[in-house]
């Protein structure tokens, strides 16, 4: 096969096409564990892909029930109050591009086009949508997992050497207390409706957490030490989850480390995502050149139930 037959663009598409399908195919299959934001939100991509958004309700219900004689006509009725909230979604795009020359070499040594450009598009796309989750976008004034307003947000006790509130001055015990404080403080603040069942910290806070003693005489870490003894498991006997996220390191107002004590589940926060990144089939731009375009539709992260989540501010100086 020589290179030259493809200055006939139907020709070269007859080509670029089945390689098209190959690299995609490949693509879908690399998994990008730094941008796994699934596993700390729950995603949904159910409905139509070229939705305006979502539409949910919340209700309360309102009213009091009175004495009354057997010979009452004054009864006192119950009510429902309904609020409507509305959820739009957005469009997004990464491709790349092949031109002649690629395709022509490709086929004249007889190999495989690289998918190179393509894994570049899948994970730059998966990089957008992990930033969306964690912080937003200022352009579509959405706020993510790390930054809601109307998520309840302070500062831990400021217990630790000289009135500090840096977990690095601060005793197991203290640090331990902060966590608990910040997961019964969802529980008494909701009428021990919600109860946290996550725990995301700062890089560094984990680590240290990970693989600093309880104390001096004790061989389980302070990380240990709070798995199996944690306000969560003792109410519900399930596991807490503990993990890292580096983009904790800087989150809280002042620009200082912020932990976030949450319930994962759909119906507190989820991640819209009508129509995860793919990739359209190709089409010739130019004389020489075909363009694969990626799209990609989201709503980004929407904390439904905010006093499910918390913040604890102050726990690493930046």
């Amino acid at each position: 096969m020589h290179a030259a037959q493809f200055l006939d663009a139907q020709q070269a598409l007859g080509f670029v096409t089945p390689q098209f399908y190959n690299i995609e195919r490949n693509i879908y299959e690399v998994k990008y564990p730094s941008f796994d934001y699934a596993s700390l939100i729950p995603v949904v991509t159910e409905g139509s892909e070229w939705a305006r958004g979502t539409v949910f309700y919340s209700m309360d219900s309102a009213g009091k029930a009175e004495w009354m004689s057997g010979a009452g006509f004054d009864m006192p009725y119950a009510d429902v109050s309904k609020t409507q909230f509305v959820h739009g979604f957005h469009m997004a795009g990464i491709g790349y591009e092949w031109n002649l020359e690629e395709i022509s070499v490709a086929s004249l040594e007889g190999i495989n086009m690289s998918d190179a450009k393509a894994r570049a598009a899948r994970r730059i796309a998966e990089q957008m949508l992990w930033n969306i989750a964690m912080t937003g976008n200022t352009e579509k004034n959405w706020t993510g997992l790390i930054n809601d307003a109307n998520v309840t947000a302070a500062d831990v006790a400021g217990n630790g050497t000289g009135s500090a509130t840096f977990w690095a001055a601060k005793t197991p015990d203290q640090i331990l207390a902060d966590i608990n404080g910040g997961i019964t403080g969802i529980y008494t603040g909701t009428q021990e409706t919600e109860m946290a069942n996550t725990v995301l910290l700062p890089t560094a806070i984990f680590q240290y957490l990970a693989s600093t003693p309880r104390s001096s005489t004790s061989d389980t870490t302070i990380l240990n030490f709070l798995l199996a003894n944690n306000a969560y498991t003792a109410e519900t006997g399930q596991p807490l989850t503990v993990r890292a996220l580096r983009a904790l390191a800087t989150a809280d107002p002042g620009g200082d480390g912020r932990a976030v004590v949450y319930r994962r589940d759909p119906e507190v926060l989820r991640f819209h995502l009508p129509m995860p990144h793919r990739f359209l089939p190709p089409f010739q731009k130019s004389s020489m050149t075909w363009e694969v375009a990626g799209i990609l539709r989201t709503g980004g992260t929407e904390i439904r139930l905010p006093k499910a989540v918390r913040y604890l501010d102050g726990i690493l100086d930046s």
